[in-house]
């Protein structure tokens, strides 16, 4: 859906609130009803990184370690952890009446398989395994991790909340090759994952899991008690906006995690809906380019796009051009965060001159290959990206093709390594949580490891020479010197295009409290007030 048909469908939804024809659903109060960001199309969170499976990652599975409000880690399966005196020996002792939704009980075994798992998909788990001499399971409520050096840096790894998130899984489904997708979808999270009611492109049910036990602490984003409220929680899927306000408005649906911004003011005039950001450390639009194959396997041509785009047009684009809700960040790392600067940011700062960048393509050797955007028409938020990309790739004079799909047509395409004549791609576009890329260890959008790395495959020995020297830096002072070493090297390499930082509002039904501060949809607290 193009942006002229979102504002088409604002001004009907306007005409159904006006005439009085708007009538309040009756709801089952043990029932959640959430329309999430997209279309659940994978439900391994380890296979992806797509935010939408993530989130349901956290319905259905636990971690070791979360995060609270301060970003520290809190145990969280685990009742604690020891360290050796010399830093390289970890042992986590699980905490009591942990079980999976099968009735077994958690072993240090199933958390040893899932860590494994993990760390052949996630950036830091890359760094960490490398690092990693054993893991064991000396018996089952303790998991040892061995390091060949020390490894201080090892909770953050485990605690980190989004990208791939470590999940723990039973062992038997841990130990899916973490290139395939898992078939048995079974945790120990506050609520069950009914697999006979999911229908992609329509619903996902979760039911809550009597047998889990939640920590006594207040629930902070990913960590403390995650208290199951509801009885069942149904994902509707809903890609038309307007049908998604109509229905929060009327009471259809308890939650719709992403209002589009040009329906917000319509929201905001039903005393039945509240409109909220409930995380603001925002998030970073950007461009990827898959460096496989022709023309952007070139950084000379990759470097080019970055003098020709202007970053407020697309933050404009998917925040409905209110102000407050983004702003420009010349920046690798999200701004407002440690290692934000504006060194080596030139290609993206200053006036825009589309000239120069075309002659900087020509120099650069572009010769008119072809160049695929995907782009998914079901989220506004990522949607409008593509399709500013395309109008700028026309100006520029690059031979561009535009694909709009839905979402989940763009996670299974953007997997592949064809090239573009097979059924491959050249460019996507997406958004990152800041907290998901504000260190050398999570961001997989700057790592270059090639391969084993993101979808765009981009390689840079230096880039994973940095990242591994940062685990290992002596201090704050000597960290922001590689991040900004990383930087200056990204900006040169040009493995993305950031598109700057937004806030994405989300809706919900007035009888609704209980959310938390967290990039998340933590329905495992919200509770409708009697």
């Amino acid at each position: 859906m193009r942006r002229r048909d979102f504002l088409a469908a604002s001004a009907g939804l306007l005409t159904v609130g006006a005439s009085g024809s708007v009538r309040a659903q009756r709801r089952d109060p043990k029932v959640l009803k959430f329309v999430p960001q997209a279309n659940l199309t994978s439900l391994d969170p380890i296979w992806t990184t797509a935010q939408v499976t993530t989130n349901h990652g956290y319905l259905v599975f636990d971690t070791l370690y979360g995060l609270d409000n301060a970003l520290r880690p809190q145990p969280q399966m685990a009742k604690g952890h020891s360290v050796s005196a010399d830093g390289r020996v970890w042992t986590i002792e699980l905490r009591d009446g942990l079980k999976w939704h099968d009735g077994q009980p958690v072993l240090a075994r199933d958390c040893i398989a899932s860590l494994q798992r993990w760390a052949k998909r996630d950036a830091f788990g890359q760094l960490l395994d490398a690092m990693a001499d054993k893991w064991e399971a000396p018996d089952d409520r303790h998991l040892r991790v061995t390091f060949r050096t020390p490894f201080p840096l090892f909770l953050e790894a485990i605690a980190k909340p989004l990208g791939v998130t470590p999940f723990m899984m039973p062992e038997r489904v841990a130990k899916t090759d973490p290139f395939k997708q898992i078939a048995e979808i079974v945790g120990s999270g506050p609520y069950r994952f009914l697999q006979g009611e999911y229908v992609s492109g329509s619903k996902a049910v979760y039911a809550r899991f009597d047998g889990y036990v939640p920590r006594g602490e207040p629930a902070e984003r990913t960590a403390g008690g995650k208290v199951a409220h509801f009885e069942r929680i149904e994902w509707i899927v809903m890609p038309d906006a307007a049908t998604a306000a109509a229905a929060l408005q009327t009471g259809e649906i308890d939650w719709w995690d992403q209002a589009l911004p040009d329906l917000i003011p319509v929201l905001q005039t039903s005393r039945n809906v509240k409109v909220a950001i409930h995380d603001r450390s925002g998030f970073i639009g950007m461009m990827r380019f898959n460096t496989l194959h022709p023309p952007f396997d070139n950084p000379a041509i990759r470097r080019a796009i970055m003098f020709a785009v202007e970053q407020a047009d697309y933050m404009r684009a998917v925040t409905g051009n209110i102000e407050e809700n983004f702003r420009s960040c010349f920046s690798m790392w999200p701004c407002g965060t440690r290692y934000a600067s504006e060194t080596g940011a030139e290609p993206l700062k200053g006036a825009r001159d589309l000239e120069r960048a075309k002659a900087m393509l020509r120099e650069a050797g572009y010769k008119g290959e072809r160049v695929v955007i995907i782009s998914p028409t079901d989220i506004a938020s990522i949607g409008p990206l593509g399709q500013i990309t395309d109008d700028l790739f026309r100006k520029l004079g690059i031979n561009v093709e535009l694909v709009e799909t839905d979402w989940g047509s763009v996670v299974q395409r953007r997997a592949s390594r064809e090239p573009i004549e097979k059924g491959g791609w050249s460019i996507f576009h997406t958004w990152w949580p800041s907290l998901a890329v504000d260190n050398p260890a999570i961001n997989q959008t700057l790592r270059g490891q090639g391969g084993k790395g993101w979808f765009g495959w981009y390689e840079n020995a230096a880039a994973e020479e940095l990242a591994s020297k940062w685990l290992t830096a002596k201090g704050p002072t000597e960290q922001i010197a590689v991040a900004e070493a990383i930087q200056v090297d990204a900006f040169r390499q040009a493995p993305i295009v950031p598109l700057g930082q937004f806030f994405i509002p989300t809706a919900y039904r007035a009888d609704l409290t209980g959310f938390l501060e967290s990039t998340i949809p933590s329905m495992w607290n919200v509770r409708r007030i009697q």
